[in-house]
């Protein structure tokens, strides 16, 4: 046992501290918004909108709106009822002033004011006002006007009554925390996503919206709810029937809403909320719809002889297979992992949607038996091409290729076998393959050339993958498998590294890849191991002194730095034209390099920018290159 040295710190009773009212959330602020880059920063607007759709999910509230300010403020109004302002009966302070300030303190505890929401662990406002520079409130109730203004969480005047009003509703406008925060940009698209979202969700309430930055204004309102959800998932693509399936039904007090609808392609989209809260990582609700929909088509294809055995089934793959699922639960208590709410946890859930949905399911396919059967041909499609897979594999291992009886031959591997500390380099083409070889440090890090492109999965089954030489030869080097099968324990490496070339061509590949990630090795993305090298664009040299650029504005502040005359400016089309000291030091020795980390913050921006980039609609693909070709910056064809 070490000895106690005089050097340490003492450990006692002094030691313990106490971080009284919102200082804890500003104190560990991603303990309560998850994190303080983008993604935390647009948390607290869903904190504040959250509020407002309680409001909406009570009868109380129809109308909301979000601006966002040129300033970096945003204001959220909406015409619920109000935040109480009446003196606390304990507290003695005005109720607005202790739902601002004190943690745990809402309304949404028990069940008399709210019966489900989504802000059901009482931080909500409080978070908001503790990271913001300044929240000022507004409320109109009972007659009258009140506003309070609060600077890191504390008020700085009482509690005002400015006048009467009409009606009644809550005004909140907060700057968020330059102190807290990595970045105080709001992105439009992002929020825009999140306010359509929810008006699916919510067809009872309008959503406006109002960018006073690019002078942009939205309204949303989609009466037909998760139904039309569905809709503009599939938007696009070529679906099996014309109008979703729409399912609902109670089960004790939970309330199940499902809307789903099949397009020809190959892979699922399903998208689950508890409360109107996006569970990302899925839930108990999630195991519960994808049972029933097994169970479901199976019992289904039995009765009418697509399935010759009782032996024979169809897998969850194959029953989801071109899927487009929207499924919607009002849970009275919901038991979320972690403040996010990622994830739903209640057993009970599992049950009560697996057997609503079974019912309902079951019902609907008596009823439309030309839907239920284009249903089962796709399936037992899939399940074919699943065992045409598993032959695919069992020939590759009796081969000696996978469970690391063989790497492919053009894998350099390191020498490390901790796959904690080994990085794998995916680059384009053998030139800039020999490079990275060069440069690379062979203890840790493995390098993988792609030849040509690779297959577009987006437009293929999993036997066709399979099938292709490039792919094989990345699922062997990577190690974890594909599809259901994929096993993150087996992974070789925690960092796969995209590292191509700053052209078309680069980008092409590297977004082969990641549709390749996205749709059949999603994990690897929502764990973190996939990353995007960022090489420099420009060397910028005047006499001995030199900088590398990784974008046009560097490059110009570069040039400025050494002042014009006598600058020469190298760019950097592909990778092959650093040498491999070069390439080491700028893009792959830690510490002197770049890494993007790969995240899907949003699954239906990255399912339907997939679909429109790497899909069969070419109109679709055409818009967006129209609509996005402004943003382009540098484009070498």
């Amino acid at each position: 046992m070490a000895t106690l040295t005089p050097e340490r710190a003492a450990y006692d009773a002094g030691s313990i501290q106490i971080l009284e009212g919102l200082s804890a959330v500003r104190k560990r602020p991603g303990m309560y918004i998850g994190s303080t880059d983008a993604r935390g920063l647009h948390h607290l607007i869903w904190e504040v909108v959250d509020n407002s759709i309680d409001e909406v999910l009570a009868g109380c509230c129809t109308e909301i709106r979000v601006t966002l300010h040129a300033d970096g403020t945003v204001t959220v109004i909406d015409n619920g009822r109000g935040i109480p302002v009446e003196e606390h009966p304990r507290y003695h302070k005005p109720t607005l002033e202790i739902v601002m300030t004190v943690l745990h303190a809402g309304s949404k505890f028990d069940r008399s004011t709210y019966k489900v929401s989504g802000g059901l662990h009482g931080v909500g406002l409080h978070v908001v006002n503790a990271l913001s520079e300044w929240f000022e409130v507004r409320v109109r109730r009972d007659g009258s006007e009140y506003v309070q203004r609060y600077e890191r969480g504390a008020p700085v005047a009482p509690l005002k009554r400015v006048g009467s009003a009409e009606g009644t509703g809550t005004e909140q406008t907060f700057k968020p925390d330059a102190q807290i925060f990595e970045t105080l940009v709001f992105d439009r698209e992002t929020v825009e996503r999140r306010l359509k979202e929810l008006s699916f969700l919510n067809p009872q309430v309008a959503i406006h919206f109002e960018d006073e930055r690019d002078h942009s204004t939205s309204t949303f309102h989609h009466a037909g709810g998760i139904t039309e959800f569905v809709a503009d998932l599939n938007q696009g693509k070529n679906v099996l029937f014309p109008t979703p399936i729409y399912l609902h039904a109670q089960r004790e007090q939970t309330d199940i809403e499902v809307a789903l609808q099949y397009n020809d392609g190959y892979n699922d989209t399903t998208l689950a909320f508890v409360n109107n809260i996006n569970t990302v990582d899925g839930g108990t609700h999630v195991v519960g719809l994808r049972s029933a929909l097994t169970r479901t088509l199976n019992d289904y294809a039995r009765e009418r002889n697509f399935l010759k055995t009782d032996k024979e089934g169809l897998t969850g793959e194959d029953v989801r297979e071109g899927l487009a699922c929207v499924l919607s639960v009002k849970v009275l208590e919901p038991q979320f992992e972690g403040q996010t709410k990622a994830k739903l946890g209640n057993s009970e859930v599992k049950g009560q949607v697996e057997s609503a949905v079974h019912d309902k399911l079951a019902e609907f396919l008596e009823e439309h038996p030309a839907v239920g059967q284009s249903l089962i041909i796709k399936a037992v499609e899939a399940a074919q091409a699943r065992e045409a897979a598993r032959k695919a594999r069992e020939l590759t291992r009796r081969k000696g290729l996978l469970e690391g009886g063989g790497l492919p031959g053009k894998l350099a591997d390191c020498h490390s076998r901790d796959p904690a500390e080994c990085e794998l380099f995916i680059v384009e083409g053998d030139s800039a393959g020999g490079t990275a070889k060069q440069g690379r440090d062979r203890e840790f890090q493995a390098i993988l050339p792609l030849r040509g492109k690779i297959l577009n999965v987006e437009k293929a089954r999993l036997d066709k993958m399979l099938q292709n030489e490039h792919i094989r030869a990345l699922l062997i080097a990577i190690g974890t498998g594909i599809g259901d099968e994929l096993d993150l324990a087996k992974l070789r490496y925690h960092k796969v590294i995209l590292m191509t070339d700053a052209d078309v061509d680069g980008a092409h590949i590297r977004t082969l890849l990641l549709t390749l990630f996205y749709r059949k090795m999603p994990a690897l993305i929502t764990e973190g191991y996939v990353y995007i090298a960022q090489a420099p664009l420009y060397r910028i040299q005047k006499g001995t002194k030199f900088l590398w650029a990784y974008s046009d504005e560097e490059r110009d502040r570069a040039v400025k730095e050494f002042g014009a005359k006598g600058v020469v400016i190298q760019r950097y089309k592909g990778l092959g034209e650093m040498n491999a000291g070069q390439l080491a030091e700028t893009t792959m020795k830690p510490g002197g390099r770049t890494l993007l980390r790969v995240t899907v913050e949003d699954a239906v921006k990255a399912d339907g920018l997939f679909s429109v980039l790497m899909g069969e609609e070419v109109e679709p693909r055409r818009h967006y290159i129209q609509e996005h070709a402004v943003e382009v910056t540098n484009l070498d064809i």
